[in-house]
C-alpha cells in the first residue's frame, strides 16, 4: 500500500523546527556520496520546464525518493509534481508526496539555515530582512529563519505589488518599490525569483550585508550579477551542481568561484563569516538527498498519526 500526503496532509505532519534539524544533520553527514544525485531538465514545447531529481538518499535511512516537477513561471502554483518515496529494500512505493510542499520546505528552510550560518551575527536582532520574491518559498525562508534569528523590520519587493502587500501583512513588514530599494536598506537580502537578468549588482551592496539566492536554480535564471558574486564569500550546496546549472553558471563562473559548501560550514572544515568578510553570499541549487530528509520525516509522521489516503496502486 502507498500512502498519499496531498499539501494539507504535509502541512499537518511538518514541523519547522524537526525539519531543520534533519536538514542540518544532512549537510553534516552527506560527505562524498556513494550514488551522485542528478538534476535533469528540459525544455518543453509549453510554457515551462520539466525537471527530475534523483535519487534522494542519506545514510542511515533505508529509501529513496524520485521528484519529478513541472514549472511553468506564469501559473499558480508555478511548480507542480510529485515526490515518490521507495523502500530502499524492495523497491515499494511506500508514499507519493505534493511535490510542491516538499520543495518549498526543503528549500526554503535550508536557505534559512544556510542565511542564518553566514549572515553576521546579531544577538540585538536589529538588522533589516529583505525579501525579493514574495512566493511559497520565501514564505517558508522567512518563517524558517525568523526562528532561528530575529529581526527589527521586514521589507519586501515583488512584480506583483498585490502579492507583495499581502506578504508584507502576513510578516508585518513593509513594502518597496524595487529589489534595488531593498539592497538598499537590508542587511539580509533573500531572493526566490524567475529572473533571467541580475536584480542586484555590486554597486547595489554594501560591507557587512548577507544575500541568499534561490531563484538560479537551472540554467539561464541568475538574481546576482558576477561582480557582486566574485567580492563575497561564497558558500554553496554543491559546488559542481552550481558551477553546471546554478549561480555560478549563469554568471559565468566555474566550481573554484566557490569559496565553500554549506556542509563544510556546518562539519567545521571552513570557517564560514569571519571580521574580515566583507559581503557573504549563499547560493544553492538545491540537492536530491534534501527531498528525502522532508519526505522521510513527513512519511513517518504520517503513519504514526495515519495522516494522508492509502491507496493500492495494483489494483
Amino acid at each position: 500500500m502507498t500512502r498519499l500526503l496531498t499539501s494539507s496532509d504535509l502541512l499537518a505532519v511538518l514541523d519547522p523546527e524537526a525539519t531543520l534539524a534533519a536538514l542540518r544533520e544532512g549537510f553534516r553527514h552527506t560527505g562524498p556520496p556513494t550514488v551522485a544525485g542528478q538534476r535533469v531538465r528540459t525544455d518543453l514545447p509549453f510554457p515551462g520546464t520539466a525537471t527530475a531529481l534523483i535519487p534522494g538518499l542519506l545514510p542511515g535511512i533505508d529509501a529513496y525518493t524520485v521528484k519529478v516537477n513541472a514549472k511553468f513561471p506564469g501559473a499558480r502554483p508555478a511548480l507542480r509534481g510529485v515526490v515518490c518515496l521507495h523502500s530502499g529494500r524492495d523497491g515499494e512505493l511506500l508514499a507519493l508526496l505534493d511535490s510542491a510542499t516538499v520543495t518549498a520546505w526543503r528549500t526554503g528552510l535550508a536557505a534559512a539555515l544556510g542565511t542564518h550560518v553566514l549572515a553576521a551575527p546579531d544577538p540585538a536582532g536589529e538588522a533589516v530582512l529583505g525579501v525579493v520574491g514574495a512566493g511559497a518559498q520565501a514564505e517558508i525562508m522567512v518563517r524558517g529563519l525568523r526562528s532561528l534569528r530575529s529581526f527589527r523590520e521586514l521589507v519586501v519587493h515583488d512584480t506583483d505589488p498585490e502579492r507583495a502587500a499581502r506578504f508584507a501583512i502576513r510578516h508585518h513588514g513593509r513594502v518597496l518599490g524595487s529589489a534595488a530599494g531593498i539592497g538598499a536598506v537590508a542587511d539580509v537580502v533573500l531572493l526566490s525569483t524567475w529572473s533571467r537578468t541580475p536584480l542586484l549588482s555590486l554597486a547595489d551592496s554594501r560591507p557587512g550585508q548577507h544575500f541568499t539566492t534561490l531563484g538560479a536554480d537551472e540554467p539561464g535564471k541568475q538574481e546576482l550579477s558576477a561582480d557582486l558574486l566574485a567580492s563575497a564569500l561564497l558558500v554553496v550546496d554543491d559546488r559542481e551542481q552550481a558551477a553546471a546549472t546554478g549561480a555560478l553558471a549563469a554568471a559565468g563562473l566555474s566550481a573554484i568561484a566557490a569559496d565553500a559548501t554549506l556542509g563544510e560550514l556546518l562539519g567545521g572544515a571552513h570557517p564560514g563569516r569571519t571580521p574580515s568578510t566583507s559581503r557573504s553570499v549563499y547560493a544553492p541549487v538545491g540537492l536530491p538527498w534534501q527531498d528525502l530528509a522532508v519526505a522521510w520525516a513527513a512519511y513517518r509522521r504520517a503513519e504514526e498519526l495515519s495522516v494522508g489516503t492509502r491507496i493500492d496502486l495494483l489494483a
